[in-house]
């Protein structure tokens, strides 16, 4: 039974300066996703990409990665599907701005390990500046990179988020569709169930 969501107060957003939310990872994935770090919305509630602006969920529908469009609360069931989350900095903060140049160096590191144990396919990263400092590929685009992580491929992706006004729904599901055609996973949206289940 999924758990019932819940909008966190002024209070409880504060408070959830600098927690962490726990990675959705298995061996072997297909894709494990790399967020920059959580907001203080997903920091508060404990799901990833939670905060109702963010639109993580409704591209992975619109890109075809899952068959309907799924609630943060059903990320568990996500590594079935071949697919993981994690963050390349851990802790919440308010904005991605808060994060210092060594913190996101640190957190490629600290990925680095990750994923030569967890050895996904793909690694897919959610915005270009993060992966840029952390990895000290200043001339890097969106798409697949030259460079592996470990034994992974690595996937450059336009940022989620509401904030990022330079793409709109149907270009994020554009450029996610190029990746689940290419580790093959691309699915038929279901266009009549078009709500996420709570």
């Amino acid at each position: 039974m999924t758990p019932a969501p819940w909008r966190p107060s002024r209070e409880e957003l504060t408070a959830a300066e600098g927690k962490t939310v726990p990675d959705v990872i298995a061996r072997g994935l297909k894709v494990l996703f790399c967020g920059i770090n959580p907001g203080l919305y997903s920091g508060a509630v404990g799901h990833h990409f939670a905060r109702p602006g963010n639109r993580f969920w409704k591209t992975l529908a619109a890109s075809g990665f899952t068959s309907r469009l799924m609630s943060p609360f059903e990320e568990r069931t996500l590594p079935a599907a071949g697919l993981g989350i994690t963050n390349l900095v851990e802790r919440a903060t308010a904005t991605a701005d808060q994060l210092s140049r060594e913190e996101l160096v640190r957190g490629g590191a600290r990925l680095t390990v990750k994923v030569r144990r967890t050895r996904p396919e793909v690694v897919a990263f959610l915005g270009l500046a993060s992966y840029r400092i952390a990895f000290s590929r200043p001339g890097a685009a969106i798409g697949l990179q030259p460079e592996p992580l470990g034994h992974s491929r690595v996937w450059l992706l336009p940022n989620p988020s509401g904030l990022n006004a330079h793409y709109q729904l149907p270009d994020l599901a554009r450029e996610f569709a190029a990746l689940a055609r290419a580790v093959g996973l691309k699915r038929s949206p279901d266009r009549a169930s078009d709500q996420p289940r709570a």
